[in-house]
């Protein structure tokens, strides 16, 4: 992930002002981020860390709704950029598959679009590391690019390389590392978007 922190550190300023409320258009993922922060909350299992958390827009957003929730990404910039807009929540530098974070030490993980640049072959190794994290019971909200064709297909990203994955190709690697699926839910892309989003609600069984 070193290369793509570099590659999002050339356009944090920019990136950070474009998804600054981009929650407000967004009804589905902030109905997901809700029902994410309820079964958290219920599960109480520990803290939530929002990995690829980018410039924090969505950390904040999840703190309100309830969980204690910190961030991480692979940005340098992404994470200074958090820092200074807000002061009152934790970000650090980090990512998958080498997250610092103990063993079963959390209650959730939000994952939303920070594996789509991981290479199909590494993308085990990071989920694995969630599952690591995880408490048992804990709960994973991973957002991805969602395509149609049964292999992940590399895609022009705007930032760096990504890969759409099937949703059922998805669910079935998350059953494999150990995940039960709690629900799923696709969208079409938004006015200047150009994947379809999909989402994965789990939890860590064991």
């Amino acid at each position: 992930m070193t290369a793509t922190g570099a590659a999002y550190d050339a356009v944090a300023p920019l990136y950070a002002e474009l998804f600054r409320d981009v929650l407000d258009t967004l009804p589905l993922e902030r109905a997901l981020l809700a029902a994410f922060a309820e079964l958290v909350l219920a599960h109480d299992g520990g803290p939530v860390a929002d990995v690829g958390c980018g410039p924090g827009h969505v950390t904040a957003h999840l703190r309100a709704l309830g969980p204690e929730v910190f961030g991480i990404d692979p940005s340098a910039e992404m994470v200074a950029l958090a820092r200074a807009d807000r002061p009152h929540l934790r970000f650090e530098q980090g990512a998958m598959p080498a997250l610092e974070v103990a063993d079963g030490a959390l209650g959730g993980v939000l994952a939303l679009f920070s594996t789509i640049h991981l290479p199909p072959p590494q993308l085990p190794v990071a989920i694995a590391d969630l599952h690591r994290v995880l408490s048992p019971g804990g709960v994973l909200l991973l957002g991805y690019l969602a395509g149609d064709d049964p292999l992940p297909r590399e895609v022009d990203h705007r930032v760096a390389p990504a890969w759409e994955w099937a949703p059922a190709a998805m669910a079935e690697l998350l059953g494999q590392t150990g995940f039960a699926e709690v629900g799923r839910l696709e969208r079409a892309p938004h006015d200047g978007e150009r994947f379809r989003s999909g989402f994965l609600l789990a939890r860590r069984q064991g």
